[in-house]
């Protein structure tokens, strides 16, 4: 997505206020705590504060960073977390901090960087705290579903869903929200904000989801989720069919896909399954839920960027 040259300039002085704000007195602990963001990243959620700043008055640029700060440091400890969770290896391309310095150490940092985003969020104000507190109640509560799974009276599909909201699109909606309360926009555009935000973070996982089973062309290493048997989107919707036609490909998926010989043709059975296109139409129509809650904001370029979001969603997982 094309940038302002003002997003430029706040997403530049940015960077540098997210490395100095990991920096500790102990050099082994900011060696750790920058291990991730040295690693880089999309830096999609302080874009959001700053293009969602846009739709109010003035703005106190050294509050809209901090805005920034308190989201992505919250969004950098949460990976920390994510990785001992899910024993990952690699973070970014670059080995984990849990594989790197092991489960406690990792933890710990995770826990340095929320309390890092604890301290910028006290400066802003009681609204921000109170906002920043709920919201990371609803990545713990998230991450406690997703380990859980879905119980026995839940729709495995549904519960997936709330996983993702509750994981990715209330940091995203908080994101665009504080934005809006840093340019003190009105009460209306801040919901449809909120709004937006809530969709385009679930949009942005399931298009994720399609990826994992279509990612030959993407760079990615296609199957990665289909191979931990990590719920997505193509697979749930595959799972809740009664078609009898489709119960060998169901039990492919459900068996042992470690040898590449299972995996590929675990991968080949759902490409060519209608549920892939299923799959592609639910990411549309929630990429064009999220684009309708713009439609109260003014017209301009952070409305057009932010509409534009939805549109690459959308063709990264075409």
């Amino acid at each position: 997505m094309a940038e302002s040259t003002a997003v430029e300039g706040l997403l530049t002085r940015f960077e540098e206020a997210l490395v100095a704000e990991a920096f500790s007195d102990a050099p082994f602990v900011t060696e750790a705590a920058t291990h991730i963001i040295a690693a880089g990243g999309k830096r999609f959620r302080p874009l959001l504060v700053f293009l969602a700043a846009q739709f109010g008055g003035d703005v106190d640029e050294d509050d809209l960073i901090a805005a920034a700060l308190v989201v992505e440091l919250t969004h950098v400890a949460s990976l920390y977390h994510d990785d001992v969770m899910d024993e990952a290896e690699l973070r970014r391309a670059a080995p984990s901090a849990n594989s790197r310095w092991g489960n406690s150490i990792a933890i710990l940092v995770g826990d340095y960087l929320f309390a890092r985003a604890s301290a910028r969020v006290a400066k802003l104000g009681v609204e921000y705290v109170a906002l920043q507190a709920e919201t990371f109640s609803r990545l713990v509560q998230g991450q406690i579903a997703e380990t859980r799974g879905p119980g026995e009276s839940e729709k495995p599909l549904a519960h997936h869903l709330q996983v993702i909201a509750d994981k990715t699109g209330s940091l995203i909606a908080t994101s665009a929200v504080f934005g809006g309360m840093v340019s003190g926009a009105s009460p209306e555009v801040i919901d449809a904000l909120r709004a937006y935000g809530e969709e385009v973070g679930v949009v942005f996982q399931l298009s994720d989801d399609v990826i994992d089973i279509t990612s030959e062309e993407t760079g990615k290493t296609p199957g990665t989720d289909l191979r931990e048997g990590v719920p997505t989107l193509p697979t749930l919707m595959l799972g809740a069919s009664t078609d009898p036609d489709d119960a060998e490909l169901k039990s492919l998926i459900d068996g042992d896909l470690e040898s590449e010989e299972a995996l590929a043709a675990a991968l080949e059975g759902l490409r060519i399954h209608p549920v892939m296109e299923r799959a592609r139409a639910e990411v549309q129509r929630r990429a064009d839920l999220a684009r309708s809650h713009l439609d109260v904001l003014p017209d301009g370029e952070a409305k057009d960027m932010l509409a534009a979001v939805c549109t690459e969603l959308v063709e990264r997982s075409s």
